[in-house]
This record gives structure tokens, C-alpha cells and sequence, in this order.
């Protein structure tokens, strides 16, 4: 989700109040083009990532403290502040301070996190969570390899806050803890679970009698017919591509099946040659061509282009399921709007047509020199109690990767048909990993598609070049690679 950007926060000493949230002011729009600030030079340090089992707390471990928190040591927690704003993490931070009697939060919600949070990385100065989200984020995988995260593992075998006798892990949706995970060992806790599809107002569909397509001829189709309303079938947010590439590589998945996304991740020589990708290329190649886009799309922000959707200047965006809650102040009563999946190719695709891209998003981590370690995985550890989750949910009309966090909660539309999805896909959810695993090549893949729906490369050449970084990076013994099944 990329964001406006804010400058460096004047971190505060913990005051009398038990959470403190620094001042900032806003600057210009631009950096959200960071989307991979390369390695952290300098970073590695002497100490490393400490083991699994390890807490640097000198704290009592107990019953009621299972990760041996010292209640008056400070802790500093920093949040990205975007679509789902930062309110559900103050609400963790006051159940923090609850739990631990005279504990005291510094809290900084901010845009920025990587350009902010990398200086004071290299410096050895980290805060203690960090929620690492947003175009500008930290390479997580250059971050692991530098050893600068801590393994989470006491996290999610302390008991859950809600019942002793189960542990964190145990309480997390299928796919989280592995997602999270670098050759088998959690450095992560993505907090909600994302889904990504094609958002539209079903209100505006009911009222013109349109039907969701299933296939992308039934799409091409639709599209002709809205065309004639005055309305552009599509609209996208041009300044960040990776918006478009979240469709069109579901679409490749969808033909091509699980091998060739395992084939892509994985590095595999010609892998981008398959022809499940040349058939999405060729698609939405054909959408760019017949005038399906609005207008001027390559020229919008994220917000731009999602709120000339919410006016009504096109029927379809594609987005993850923060659209809901980052779109909140500009949609219109009576907009109801909901998620569809992808449409399959046809109906020889490998995949079927619920299938849909799903992961755990909004990383969080702690630091490897964080000063309060324990209480960084401690405060993880009530972000993900049931009193936690469900507050996200009713503040964000997102989906946490709790097990059970909806149940009982009254749904806005566009949180329904995300929960509808999710439930119709079944085990046919999936996630490309090449986006956290090689940021070279992710920024690659986006630079390319945005040249392809302003018709300035053809597929062909699409291809040549997302092929030649994938090589590039294969190549590159300075990266570290991971692997797949």
C-alpha cells in the first residue's frame, strides 16, 4: 500500500503517560518508489540474530510472563501508518500496559518505515517492533541474511493470551508461520491476512444488471458493454504497478498451476517463458489495447486512482484487502463494495476459478539489537489476542490471521465478500514469494508491466526483461537464495 511519506519522528522519552505518541509533520509525495533500499551496509553486527530459545530479558519467566518481560524497561514500537492506520496497535500497546503494571510505550506511526528505519538499523539503534510495511519497506530478506532480526520462535511457543494450553502458533491461520519463515526458522509475524482480487461496486453492478465474469472473455465482454454506460471498465494505480501485477500474475497461476509459480519463486532458468505467463501478458495487453483503462490511469497515486473508482469513473480496481479501510473517508452511501476473484483465463486453466492470491501481510519484526526484545515479542503476543484481532477487524474491515477473529462480528460489505472468498478458495490460496525473497526482481516485474499497459513494450519484450533480472539474480552470489516446494 503505498503512502504519502513523513519525515523522522522525534522519538520521546517514555513521560508520565503510559503511551506516547511523537509529533510529525507531513512532507511532499515521492518516496513510495523505494520499494527495496538494497543492503544494509554495515549492518551485520557482532551479536548477530540470536537463537530460537533465547529471550535477553533478565525478567522472570512465569505463568502470567511467559517471555520475561521487565515491566519498567521501555518499549518503542513503530507502526506503518497506512490503510489500516495505527489505531489497533495503540489499542495493543494500552493492553501491553495493562498487563504490565508501570510499563511505558513510545509509539510512532509513520509512511516511511524503511528510509526512517534503516539508518538507525545500520546504527545498531532499532526500535522494538517494527511493523515493516508499506512501497517504501525494508528488504526483509537483506535483513535476514544480515542477521538483523531476532528468531520469534519463543513467541509462538509462549501460550496464547486467551488460553494457556495453546500455544501462538496453534492459534494462526494455516500458511502464517511459514510465510514469516527463512530456511525454516520465523523472523516474521504477518499480521493480516490479504487478500487479492478485483474490487467493484455491487451496487453499481445491480443497478445495470452486470454479472461478475468468471473467465476473460466474459471480462472483455462486460468491459464493451460498460464502455457504453460512459464508464472505463478499469482503472489502476499507475505511479505503483505492482497494483496491476497482483491480477495478472493470478491469472498466470491460474494457467499455468503451482509448478510454474514454484518454478518462477525458485528461480528456475526460463521460468518467466511459461506459457501461463505469456497468456496473462497477452490478456491484459488486450485490455490496454481495446480501451478498457481509464484515462490517464499511468498518472494516478494509489489514492487517485482508487477514489476516481469510488466516484464512479470505473467499474474495476485491482487491490488487497485494505481497500475497505484506506478508501473509508471517500466512499459514497450505498456503495457496497466487494472482491471478486480473478477471472481464469478459460477452463482448461490448472487452477480453479475460486482460486485467488492470498498471504499473511503487514510484517512485523523485532530487531536482533532491539533493547527490549521481550517485550517486542510480547507485545506481538497480545497483537494477537482475541481482544486484539477483534478491534482490528471492527476498526479496519480486514481479516487478522487469528483463527476465528470474525466470528460474531457484524461485516461491512467489502470484509464479507473477503471472508466469502477466502472460504470458497479453500486450499486453492496462494502466494508468489519472489516479492520478499529478491527485491531486484520484484521491482523489475512492476517497472515492466507499467511500461506494458501504456503499450510501450509488447509482451514479448515484457518477458525479455523480467527474464533477464530473474537470471541476473540467480546469478548473483552475493544474494541468498530460498527455495520452495
Amino acid at each position: 500500500m503505498p503512502q504519502n511519506v513523513f519525515p523522522l519522528p522525534q522519538n520521546a522519552p517514555p513521560s508520565a503517560r503510559p503511551y506516547t505518541t511523537p509529533s510529525r509533520r507531513e512532507l511532499l509525495r515521492g518516496a513510495a518508489a523505494l520499494i527495496a533500499l538494497g543492503p544494509l551496509a554495515g549492518c551485520a553486527t557482532a551479536g548477530g540474530s540470536p537463537s530460537g530459545g533465547a529471550t535477553a530479558s533478565a525478567g522472570p519467566v512465569t505463568k502470567d510472563n511467559p517471555l520475561g518481560v521487565v515491566a519498567k524497561d521501555p518499549l518503542e514500537v513503530v507502526i506503518f501508518k497506512g490503510g489500516y492506520g495505527d489505531d489497533y496497535a495503540k489499542f495493543a500497546g494500552r493492553l501491553y500496559t495493562e498487563r504490565h503494571a508501570g510499563a511505558r510505550i513510545t509509539h510512532a506511526g509513520m509512511q516511511n518505515v524503511g528510509q526512517v528505519m534503516q539508518p538507525r538499523l545500520v546504527a545498531g539503534d532499532p526500535p522494538d517492533v517494527i511493523d515493516n510495511t508499506g512501497a517504501g519497506r525494508l528488504d526483509l530478506a537483506t535483513l535476514v541474511a544480515d542477521k538483523q532480526l531476532r528468531d520469534l520462535t519463543p513467541l509462538l511457543d509462549a501460550p496464547s493470551p486467551d488460553d494457556p494450553a495453546v500455544k501462538v502458533r496453534d492459534t494462526l491461520l494455516p500458511g502464517v508461520v511459514a510465510g514469516g519463515s527463512y530456511d525454516g526458522t520465523p523472523y516474521v509475524l504477518d499480521f493480516v491476512y490479504t487478500v487479492w482480487g478485483l474490487w467493484y461496486s455491487s451496487s453499481l453492478f445491480a443497478k445495470h444488471g452486470w454479472t461478475y465474469p468468471r473467465t476473460w472473455a466474459e471480462m472483455l465482454t462486460l468491459g464493451d458493454e460498460i464502455k457504453k454506460e460512459g464508464i472505463a471498465p478499469w482503472t489502476y494505480q499507475g505511479k505503483f504497478p505492482e497494483y496491476m501485477n497482483d491480477p495478472l500474475l493470478t491469472m498466470a497461476a491460474k494457467a499455468g498451476g503451482m509448478e510454474m509459480v514454484a518454478a518462477i519463486d525458485n528461480l528456475q532458468p526460463g521460468a518467466w517463458r511459461h506459457e501461463g505467463v505469456k497468456a496473462a501478458l497477452e490478456a491484459f495487453a488486450e485490455l490496454a489495447g481495446r480501451g478498457h483503462i481509464l484515462k490517464g490511469s499511468e498518472a494516478l497515486s494509489h489514492t487517485e486512482a482508487q477514489t476516481a473508482w469510488c466516484q464512479g469513473k470505473a467499474a474495476f480496481i485491482p487491490c488487497g484487502s485494505w481497500l475497505e479501510s484506506e478508501q473509508a473517508k471517500v466512499t459514497p452511501a450505498g456503495f457496497d463494495m466487494v472482491v471478486g476473484a480473478t477471472p481464469r483465463l478459460s477452463e482448461s486453466d490448472k487452477l480453479p476459478a475460486g482460486a485467488i492470491q492470498a498471504a499473511a501481510s503487514e510484517s512485523f519484526v523485532v530487531p536482533a539489537q532491539a533493547k527490549n526484545p521481550a517485550g517486542g515479542q510480547e507485545y506481538l503476543r497480545l497483537l494477537l489476542s482475541r481482544q486484539s484481532v477483534r478491534k482490528f477487524a471492527e476498526l479496519t474491515s480486514a481479516m487478522p490471521v487469528v483463527k476465528g477473529a470474525l466470528e460474531g462480528l457484524t461485516l461491512s460489505s467489502g470484509l464479507a465478500s473477503v471472508g466469502k472468498l477466502v472460504g470458497a478458495a479453500g486450499q486453492d490460496a496462494f502466494a508468489y514469494r519472489f516479492r520478499t525473497w529478491y527485491a531486484p526482481l520484484a521491482k523489475a516485474v512492476d517497472d515492466a508491466t507499467g511500461e506494458l499497459l501504456t503499450r510501450r513494450i509488447d509482451p514479448g519484450q515484457w518477458t525479455d526483461r523480467v527474464q533477464k533480472a530473474a537470471d541476473a539474480v540467480a546469478k548473483d552470489s552475493t544474494i541468498k537464495k530460498y527455495r520452495r516446494s
